[in-house]
């Protein structure tokens, strides 16, 4: 970037001619030497320090923790002075660090091509070909990657930095989270894991790099920074994806599944989704943080699904003041607390000898939901996300509205099997 300067009224002026005819012949030299080697060195002294400042941290050291079995990414040994070392002189520190960042992870970042049927519009069936990017999870073979890549493929292939090709496998799915897991048959010394970072501290403004296959272009890594955080946005089942990451990083077609990654070099998130008109990247995107990678990855490596919990509530309206509930499944967590749905009522009435049967539905006594565990819901996506991260057996307390008295409930949720 051109850097514009200007002089200002006090700044000092050159010596003329005839202050140069008046220094003496052997310290002019001299002063002069020392000049030019004060100048040579003291920008790169500089620079060393301030890239050393800013990479101050070893790239790929903080450790995941999970509850589960030990499949998420370990972390990795390289330390990122030793990659600033080798870098050549007259790099400015943030290109250090993109360069370091690069270097340090993209050999853990994988093409996926897909191969799917699918009926056209003459009622033949066509093969439809798809590709994307996914992180590599550990040296077992296990890729992380969006469900959209992969959802429908009949055939899965996976590449890795040095050509190499391996099927894929699917592992487990998640739609409501467009997550998935792949795993491949590829030798360990030829898988280097992505380490994961910490999504909880994340600031706006923060400078973030994602590296994918946009177009099929393998391992490009665009930069920029965090615009904001917590976004939703749909998933394609409809259900709102939640906590995402916004950045204006270039994102394109082939990005989907790529890792996010900070200044360190750990993976913060997966990018999975860009806000365009016509497809291309228009500076917003999308990130699954690593917080929520944290908690679906284990569940879908260890039992190939997530379990989420069942309050026994089917279905219900949206209204301004809650969620008015309709109907409760029978002997399910919520009818076994007690909850009320509308009540389906039958009249009989005799006419011209004939008896007739009218079924109408009442809903005066079904009971209004306004919060859950104290947080507010105005619809049944707020309902949803408010017992999904929880498990089977765990309780939560709803607010209701019963008969114009409030009241307090526990529901124990139930397993959705």
């Amino acid at each position: 970037m051109k850097q514009i300067c200007s002089r200002s009224a006090g700044s000092p002026t050159l010596l003329g001619p005839q202050g140069w005819r008046n220094w003496d012949r052997r310290i002019g030299p001299i002063l002069f030497g020392w000049c030019l080697i004060l100048a040579w060195s003291i920008p790169g002294t500089i620079e060393q320090l301030a890239a050393q400042q800013q990479l101050s941290q070893p790239i790929g050291q903080t450790q995941v923790t999970t509850n589960a079995t030990p499949v998420l990414p370990t972390q990795q040994q390289s330390l990122p002075h030793q990659l600033v070392e080798q870098l050549p002189q007259g790099l400015l520190p943030q290109e250090r660090v993109a360069i370091a960042v690069y270097e340090h992870c993209n050999l853990g970042v994988v093409h996926i091509s897909t191969r799917s049927v699918e009926a056209n519009s003459f009622e033949q069936l066509a093969i439809r070909e798809g590709s994307g990017s996914g992180s590599v999870l550990d040296q077992t073979g296990l890729i992380l990657t969006n469900f959209h890549v992969v959802d429908g493929a009949r055939e899965i292939t996976v590449s890795l930095f040095n050509g190499s090709a391996f099927p894929a496998v699917l592992v487990g799915t998640d739609p409501d989270t467009d997550i998935a897991v792949l795993k491949i048959a590829a030798p360990p010394e030829q898988l280097f894991p992505v380490a994961w970072g910490d999504s909880q501290q994340l600031r706006v403004g923060q400078r973030i790099y994602a590296i994918g296959n946009p177009f099929g272009l393998e391992r490009s890594m665009s930069t920029g920074m965090i615009s904001s955080l917590n976004r939703q946005i749909p998933s394609r089942n409809r259900r709102a994806m939640r906590s995402l990451i916004q950045i204006d990083a270039s994102l394109n077609q082939g990005n989907s599944g790529g890792p996010l990654l900070n200044t360190r070099g750990e993976q913060i998130g997966m990018n999975t989704a860009i806000m365009s008109s016509d497809g291309d990247s228009s500076g917003v995107g999308f990130a699954i943080p690593v917080s929520t990678l944290n908690r679906i990855v284990p569940q879908l490596v260890s039992q190939g699904r997530v379990v989420r919990p069942t309050i026994g509530i089917t279905r219900v309206f949206e209204k301004e003041q809650g969620l008015l509930i309709v109907v409760v499944a029978p002997d399910g967590p919520a009818a076994q607390a007690g909850l009320q749905g509308f009540n389906l009522v039958t009249k009989r009435f005799s006419q011209g000898g004939y008896t007739f049967e009218q079924k109408t539905v009442d809903p005066s006594h079904a009971d209004l939901i306004q919060a859950v565990d104290g947080q507010p819901v105005r619809t049944a996506d707020d309902l949803l996300a408010c017992i999904e991260d929880k498990r089977p057996g765990d309780q939560v307390r709803l607010s209701i509205i019963r008969q114009n008295m409030q009241i307090e409930v526990p529901v124990t949720l139930g397993n959705p099997e």
